[in-house]
């Protein structure tokens, strides 16, 4: 079974940076195109960023030049890092496998408020 176990949330000012980790276990990891999506209060969940097992990666419109999806395949483990975040930013931030989902991990809280 495998288990996705996201982190790195928390409160950030306008402009601010986080960087998100997405460790998954119970599973080969490296073949998997791997995501990140978010959900506010009310919005569907999104899709943010993806990458695949070879490193090429898409985003939304919406983080395109503020985001960066990234992946370290021999520790299982993807990250997010955002920079000049706006309070539109704010969501749960959720990693799992493109279009294929795994059981979804808890998610991480992202708030972006001054």
């Amino acid at each position: 079974q495998v288990q996705l176990v996201e982190s790195g949330g928390g409160l950030v000012q306008p402009g601010g940076s986080l960087r998100l980790s997405c460790a998954a276990s119970g599973t080969p990891f490296g073949f998997a195109t791997m995501g990140w999506y978010r959900q506010a209060p009310g919005k569907q969940r999104e899709l943010v960023a993806r990458i695949t097992s070879g490193g090429s990666t898409i985003y939304a419109d919406s983080v395109k030049g503020r985001f960066t999806i990234s992946r370290d395949n021999a520790k299982n483990t993807v990250y997010l890092q955002m920079n000049s975040l706006k309070p539109e930013d704010t969501a749960v931030y959720y990693c799992n496998r493109f279009a294929t989902y795994w059981a979804w991990g808890q998610g991480t809280q992202v708030t972006v408020s001054s």
